[in-house]
């Protein structure tokens, strides 16, 4: 609920400091006039628990590992290491960067990349942001397959 009021907070003031974007319109000279058009945007709703169970179904911990659960091939991801308040744009733009890597490696591990809706990457940062909630995270929180890859040493 906290994440849902944060992010209402953050379009109100948006919307009301009169986010716009650029509409040109060109006159005969071929010289752009800008009009602002209002922006309507459209927050998910975070959910951490959810994030949780994506986080451990979605492959995510094939290589990232949170609360100790998962592989060490890239970065752990515990809340208590990161920053107090971040903005969720700038952790996809982080993945946006890292995409090439982690898509080899999702296809090398996984067999094909994994795929996110806007809704579940919402709630995976949510939860990556959610130090109570990553303490649910358990070894069972993964699928059986995820499990049995990380016993055989996978991130070693």
């Amino acid at each position: 609920m906290k994440y849902l009021f944060t992010s209402s907070i953050v379009i109100s003031f948006m919307l009301s400091a009169g986010l716009a974007v650029s509409n040109p319109e060109h006159d005969e000279e071929g010289i752009a006039d800008h009009e602002a058009v209002s922006i309507q945007l459209i927050m998910p709703k975070m959910d951490a628990e959810l994030g949780r169970e994506l986080f451990g179904s979605k492959g995510c911990a094939t290589c990232h590992s949170v609360n100790g659960v998962g592989g060490e091939d890239a970065s752990a991801l515990d809340a208590h290491d990161m920053e107090p308040y971040m903005n969720p744009f700038d952790l996809a733009a982080k993945m946006w960067r890292m995409a090439p890597f982690m898509i080899e490696a999702q296809e090398e591990e996984l067999g094909e990349q994994i795929q996110f809706t806007g809704d579940e990457l919402s709630s995976i940062i949510a939860f990556l942001h959610d130090d109570l909630e990553q303490h649910e995270f358990t070894l069972e929180s993964l699928s059986p397959e995820m499990q049995e890859m990380l016993k055989a040493g996978h991130g070693d």
